[in-house]
């Protein structure tokens, strides 16, 4: 079988232009041109072994903040080593570490490997100043100037009991460290975010000292989004994609917030699917498939491991966002439907509170997002929560789950309809 595919003829010609994490040249940057030579003003500094400045990196998931930062990186590498001076980018994706002792530690790893060195001090059952100075240790002995680049910093909360965030402690030491002298390196930290307010979470001594230059993203549009794939399009061989295919996985990713992640993903599968059935081009068909298939592989993903009252609550969400013009659902009508639901298949109730912080819990998986409204004063305060993927692709996916399954579709619409007019 392995043979048979090898002598199938590919549609696929480059994978790595397909990856959506792959960093490629700044030709193929579309869209980006203020963001890519605002970055590239701020970090240049380094090629005059000076220091950068701080850069806070925000706007929604895909719009090419890490994409600019590990370009303009690369670049300033390249060109440091060419005039003899050690130039580091040390990168790390928050989204996965729960302490700032782990942080710290992941830090010290991605250091030890740009600079073909070793961490000496062990992950765990050392205190966490040990592993600050270990990371100084690595900085201060490869490197002239170093950039810290961390991705997803709002998502390293740490421990509850803390009085600030652990994004913010970590802001913080890493800020001051030139100034108490930890460091004889030149350092700058990019720290990138999707949520727009995290900066307000930061503690007051911990902005005094970070002091970032902000630089905004906003999302990618359909004709942004068009460019970005074209640009890409080389990844395939010549002739094999239909005149059709880009605009519409375009058209799919601009749905879902302008993600170009989406986009270059979406058409990826679409040629992978194409070649998997021996077609000899990728087709709308293919698209079509790719983006169904996608969307329940995430959602299936993220809901297969939570609870059912969690599934409760995403499913009574959804359920209106559906019924919705914009896909938007209110907290307030997002309860009273999950109300109905909890009382149709008995299951415990939880207060509106604890819905909606368990509905705050899943912008952890990227699955939605929110933002506090009002409609004027005796409407009060909620919040408004949007989906990252089609509403429609969520209830299909956890109408899997049993439980869920009791209560019929029709049922569901008409009790979503009825508390929207009520709304209105």
């Amino acid at each position: 079988m392995l043979l048979e595919f090898d002598d199938q003829a590919g549609l696929i010609r480059d994978r790595s232009l397909l990856d959506p994490n792959h960093v490629v040249s700044e030709n193929r940057i579309v869209g980006r041109d203020s963001q890519l030579q605002e970055v590239t003003k701020m970090l240049r500094v380094a090629l005059g072994d000076n220091r950068p400045p701080n850069l806070f990196l925000y706007g929604p998931s895909g719009t090419g903040k890490s994409l600019i930062t590990k370009a303009v990186c690369k670049n300033i590498s390249q060109i440091c080593e060419k005039r003899d001076l050690r130039f580091g980018t040390i990168e790390v994706n928050c989204q996965d570490l729960d302490t700032l002792g782990v942080a710290i530690y992941e830090l010290a790893c991605e250091a030890a490997t740009e600079a073909n060195s070793e961490v000496t001090v062990p992950k765990h059952g050392v205190a966490t100043k040990e592993k600050w100075d270990e990371l100084y240790r690595i900085i201060n002995e490869n490197f002239d100037s170093a950039v810290f680049v961390l991705d997803e910093l709002d998502m390293l909360v740490g421990r509850r009991d803390k009085q600030e965030p652990a994004f913010s402690r970590l802001l913080y030491q890493l800020s001051r460290a030139g100034a108490n002298n930890d460091l004889t390196a030149h350092i700058s930290v990019v720290a990138i975010s999707n949520d727009t307010k995290m900066m307000e979470s930061v503690g007051s001594r911990a902005l005094s000292s970070f002091t970032p230059e902000d630089v905004h993203f906003d999302d990618y549009d359909a004709n942004q989004l068009q460019s970005i794939l074209r640009r890409r399009q080389d990844a395939f061989f010549e002739n094999v994609v239909d005149d059709d295919v880009i605009p519409l996985v375009a058209a799919f990713a601009a749905q879902t917030h302008g993600d170009a992640r989406k986009a270059i993903d979406l058409i990826r599968v679409a040629g992978e699917l194409a070649e998997r059935e021996g077609d000899d081009r990728v087709r709308e068909v293919h698209v079509r498939e790719a983006q169904n298939k996608v969307e329940k592989n995430r959602v299936l993903e993220v809901v297969r491991g939570i609870s059912t009252q969690k599934k409760l609550c995403l499913y009574a969400t959804a359920a209106v966002a559906s019924e919705t013009d914009d896909e938007t659902a209110r907290s307030t009508t997002g309860y009273r439907v999950y109300q109905f639901l909890t009382e149709s298949i008995g299951a415990d109730q939880y207060h509106q509170e604890t819905y909606v912080n368990k509905m705050k819990e899943m912008t952890t998986y990227s699955l939605v997002d929110f933002e506090r409204r009002s409609h004027g004063p005796s409407s009060g305060m909620f919040l408004e929560f949007q989906f990252a993927e089609r509403p429609e692709t969520i209830l299909e996916t956890l109408q899997e789950d049993s439980r869920i399954d009791m209560v019929s579709r029709e049922e569901v619409e008409s009790v979503v309809k009825a508390q929207i007019r009520s709304d209105s």
